[in-house]
């Protein structure tokens, strides 16, 4: 038996990719949403009034990265912006009904996902490979 490729970085980033790849062509069909659209309506489905900063947190984008997904939400009307009530140059977001909509189009093929996910590693490997991507994806590398 060979010993396990142990390049995380490397494997990390590469499931990423085909997940991204694979999943985006999944939500276009079922939603017409990309997964980077996904995150950013599932945090603004679930924060209400979020500032586009909080939102670059919250997905671990730059700011930058975020204009151009809310613009692209925005125009495709699944996202509406208002003025921030305290910072007069800032916005907030709020979901709009197609918003809403994408995400309800959205959900038989995240839960199909999570389904054939659960079937590849196991309940017990897929519990702990979600508690082991939680934590990467919120670890502060020295």
């Amino acid at each position: 038996m060979s010993e396990p490729d142990l390049r995380l970085f490397f494997l990390l980033q590469r499931a990423a990719h085909r997940l991204r790849t694979g999943f985006d062509r999944r939500l276009q069909t079922a939603a017409g949403i990309t997964t980077a659209q996904l995150g950013a309506l599932y945090a603004v489905r679930d924060e209400p009034g979020i500032s586009q900063q909080r939102l670059a947190r919250v997905l671990g984008l730059r700011e930058s990265a975020v204009t151009g997904l809310v613009g692209r939400l925005t125009a495709a009307g699944l996202v509406a912006k208002r003025a921030h009530p305290r910072e007069h140059r800032a916005v907030v977001l709020e979901l709009t009904a197609d918003g809403a909509a994408a995400l309800d189009a959205a959900q038989p093929e995240v839960d199909r996902f999570n389904v054939e996910a659960r079937a590849l590693l196991g309940d017990d490997g897929f519990t702990r490979t979600a508690e082991a991507m939680r934590a990467l994806a919120f670890w502060e590398s020295p």
